[in-house]
């Protein structure tokens, strides 16, 4: 019996999909790094205790937004800053050669 060859997520995703930089992998990373951002958020409503109409209230926006941005679409760097500062979730990120960044 021969051995099996094991393969490595990011060789499934070449074969699949296109080394990186190729249209349809750069979809599939896009997607799916919305699809997270998503989560994340839908993450942080629910251990607030709040709904999505209730954080809908605090963004100023209608429960159908928040749906939609918690489903990784509609998703931009503005929207996803105001879902966390609505939600009291500070932001920073670490730039090299400049130092940590604070986003609201």
């Amino acid at each position: 019996m021969g051995q099996e060859k094991l393969y490595t997520h990011e060789d499934m995703l070449d074969t699949v999909l296109g080394k990186q930089g190729t249209v349809l992998r750069d979809e599939y990373e896009s997607d799916m790094n919305s699809f997270l951002m998503g989560e994340a958020i839908k993450k942080a409503r629910k251990s607030r205790h709040l709904t999505q109409e209730q954080l809908g209230e605090l963004m100023g926006v209608k429960k159908a937004q928040v749906s939609r941005i918690e489903g990784g679409r509609n998703l931009t760097f503005t929207t996803i800053a105001r879902a966390f500062k609505a939600m009291g979730i500070s932001a920073s990120f670490e730039a090299q050669g400049i130092g940590r960044i604070a986003l609201w």
